[in-house]
């Protein structure tokens, strides 16, 4: 009973944080007809303006860290990130009525990192006295940019397959009337199917919202912008994502007829990923650990990092990149749902780290 009750009251708490309440908010506005509208210009800038803060912010984390330490960990992160998202899309996939693009962008999340979770984390390891790595917060562009990237890549091809009308039959692929061998995105290796995946991938890293996230890591990495970033770009940063969810709240009202046959299968994956989420991360985590020696509160953190959902990267990137996802089903799921369950599962965390290597 205390264990639901926690549950309940974490998930109000939630709800009162400004990414839920300006989403609600947004809901209300579509709900009563509200005139309300964002030209569509500075919806874009304020888009803009929040990835290149949050490149800004990674890259001067990586900047400060060691990479020679850092590589074993980053490289963990990394491939945590790409699992995730790749094991969501084929869990996903498999529940009914669950689009390509909806179950692409609700991976896309809980494959990136939410920062309150992870300083969740970090607050309960200092309480229990446990150390880890002073450069763990450069983990967090690894594991985030590696999920948005892979997910947007994925959902592109997969929509790049079906507007082009590919069928597979007899493992040869029929494209507009001609045949070639099935490839990348059709289950082959044709050469004519590794080009088109090339191009969405060139397309992927060129389209407004990756290049200003890589762009803001870039500057971030190899610039000083510690000015410009502490005056211009972190006080606006929570302003400016309250206005995107707000008009993100509203385009999930128009889209929330779409979820009803299919919100038991998200409520079903926002309970159930966080878990999976984070023994891949605790198992990442033990990798490093016997490779290089990587702490226990380190191994925690990973693990609370791959069990966490984006609340903050992840919804401007995927709006962005991915228009036509329901903002309904993904950030619905991972900050509704997953969000929750991922604070509540810190302590599961702690112990088994403990019990592995402490």
């Amino acid at each position: 009973m205390d264990i639901i009750i926690n549950i309940l009251m974490t998930m109000l708490e939630q709800l009162q944080k400004p990414t839920l309440a300006f989403l609600i908010g947004g809901m209300v506005l579509a709900a009563a007809s509200s005139k309300f509208e964002m030209p569509e210009p500075i919806y874009k800038l304020i888009v803009m303006l929040l990835l290149l803060k949050v490149g800004l912010s990674s890259g001067m984390e990586i900047a400060q860290s060691n990479l020679i330490e850092l590589a074993v960990p980053a490289l963990m992160a990394t491939v945590a990130g790409i699992a995730i998202v790749l094991l969501g899309r084929v869990t996903l996939r498999k529940l009914h009525g669950v689009t390509d693009m909806d179950a692409m962008a609700t991976a896309g999340l809980f494959g990136a990192v939410s920062a309150s979770t992870l300083a969740a984390g970090m607050a309960m390891l200092e309480a229990e006295g446990v150390t880890y790595e002073g450069y763990i917060g450069a983990l967090y562009p690894f594991m985030d940019v590696a999920a948005l990237i892979t997910a947007i890549l994925v959902a592109r091809m997969a929509a790049a397959r079906k507007e082009a009308g590919m069928t597979i039959n007899g493992g040869a692929m029929v494209l507009g009337g001609g045949t070639r061998k099935a490839g990348l995105l059709g289950g082959g290796d044709g050469p004519e199917a590794g080009a088109i995946a090339k191009t969405i991938l060139l397309d992927t890293l060129r389209s407004p919202a990756i290049s200003a996230l890589l762009l803001g890591l870039a500057i971030g990495l190899f610039a000083k912008p510690d000015a410009i970033y502490q005056e211009f770009y972190k006080p606006l940063f929570h302003g400016l994502l309250s206005l995107l969810m707000l008009v993100m709240g509203m385009e999930a009202w128009a889209r929330l007829s779409e979820l009803r046959k299919v919100a038991h299968a998200y409520l079903l994956y926002g309970l159930c990923a966080p878990f999976v989420h984070g023994a891949i991360g605790l198992g990442l985590g033990l990798v490093a650990h016997n490779l290089m020696g990587f702490s226990e509160g380190g191994m925690v953190l990973l693990a609370v990092m791959a069990a966490s959902s984006s609340d903050i990267s992840g919804p401007p990137t995927l709006r962005g990149a991915l228009p036509k996802a329901n903002p309904s089903a993904y950030i619905g799921t991972s900050t509704g749902i997953g969000t929750p369950i991922a604070l509540l599962s810190i302590p599961l965390w702690m112990a088994a780290a403990n019990y592995l290597v402490g």
